[in-house]
């Protein structure tokens, strides 16, 4: 009978052979002490150092490791939601790969889970991140994020999470929404907690984040509110746009002809300008976001019906030395 895994660690890789060695040894530590069956599951996204050749040697010799390798590099949504396509655990814990979340956490989210919380996020309380290029807009987007979603959370960004299996689950990723799990479990009506946790700032590994990724936050956070708010009912808000571009289309209209025949100037010959203009904004205006919000729509559409991966998996090691390949 095969036994059933209690706890599953996912930590997306990317270029992090140097620290391999230690998260591994510091993972098998905390997790033995809880006493709980468990398994790591190291997904390989297209690392350019020898990061695969290293957990291979790993996942040889330990029958708790699982190793998944993406044919490239998908991204950390594409592969945290590899990991969570393949992990068998009760509580399924993300994280990083890079040490800047430390492992001695892990029970914490364990603790939390058990006293029957759906997700635990992880809380950066005291970020060891430069302050104006990465805490400040850190801090401006989670402000942003939690009025906009709803969910209260002082801290979105982090991987460092865990959930239980029957909501992970159901939620289907894409783009970057990795951040916004929270905000999509939200809807499901999931119990959600946070805690702090330690957070190392890893002089070896160089920051891809800077402050135009805020804007690229607030733009999903923007998409994903309209997905959960009026994806099933889409007249609601192009009703609402179409009424109010009426009443501004109709109230200039209304004045260019009061001009015309009250005080008999000409529209083309005196307004011409202020017709032109105020027809050609509404028409952009209509153009650039009924076309943006219906290919949103279209998009998930896509993705939810036809099931599409947005990974596409090597192969995979096991103590069974069972691999395959899966097409996007």
């Amino acid at each position: 009978m095969k036994q059933t895994v209690e706890i599953s660690i996912v930590i997306p890789i990317y270029n992090e052979m140097s620290v391999l060695d230690e998260l591994y040894k510091r993972l098998v530590t905390v997790l033995d002490k809880t006493k709980k069956s468990y398994e790591l599951i190291f997904v390989e996204d297209g690392s350019k150092d020898e990061s695969f050749k290293k957990l291979k040697y790993i996942q040889l010799r330990d029958d708790n490791v699982k190793l998944i390798r993406l044919r490239g590099n998908f991204g950390q949504t594409a592969a945290l939601s590899a990991g969570f396509d393949n992990a068998e655990g009760d509580t399924i814990i993300a994280m990083d790969g890079d040490l800047q979340h430390m492992p001695e956490d892990i029970p914490k989210f364990i603790k939390k889970i058990g006293e029957g919380y759906d997700i635990v996020s992880g809380w950066r309380e005291n970020r060891k991140d430069p302050y104006f290029s990465r805490r400040l807009p850190s801090k401006i987007a989670n402000w942003i994020m939690a009025r906009i979603s709803g969910i209260q959370l002082h801290d979105f960004g982090t991987t460092f999470k865990a959930y239980k299996r029957e909501i992970i689950k159901d939620i289907r990723l894409y783009g970057q929404f990795h951040r916004f799990i929270p905000v999509l479990a939200g809807s499901m009506k999931a119990s959600i907690i946070e805690i702090p946790i330690e957070n190392i700032r890893q002089a070896h590994r160089k920051s891809h984040y800077n402050i135009s990724r805020t804007f690229t936050v607030f733009f999903d956070l923007i998409r994903l509110h309209f997905f959960s708010k009026y994806l099933s009912r889409p007249l609601q808000v192009f009703g609402t746009f179409g009424i109010f571009l009426c009443l501004i289309g109709g109230c200039i209209n209304v004045y260019l002809i009061y001009m015309k025949y009250v005080h008999n100037l000409g529209l083309m010959t005196y307004r011409a300008p202020l017709f032109i203009l105020g027809v050609l904004l509404l028409i952009l205006a209509f153009l650039f976001i009924f076309l943006g919000l219906l290919g949103e729509m279209l998009f998930k559409l896509f993705n939810d019906i036809n099931k599409t991966k947005i990974y596409s998996i090597k192969e995979i090691h096991t103590n069974k030395e069972v691999s395959f390949s899966e097409k996007a």
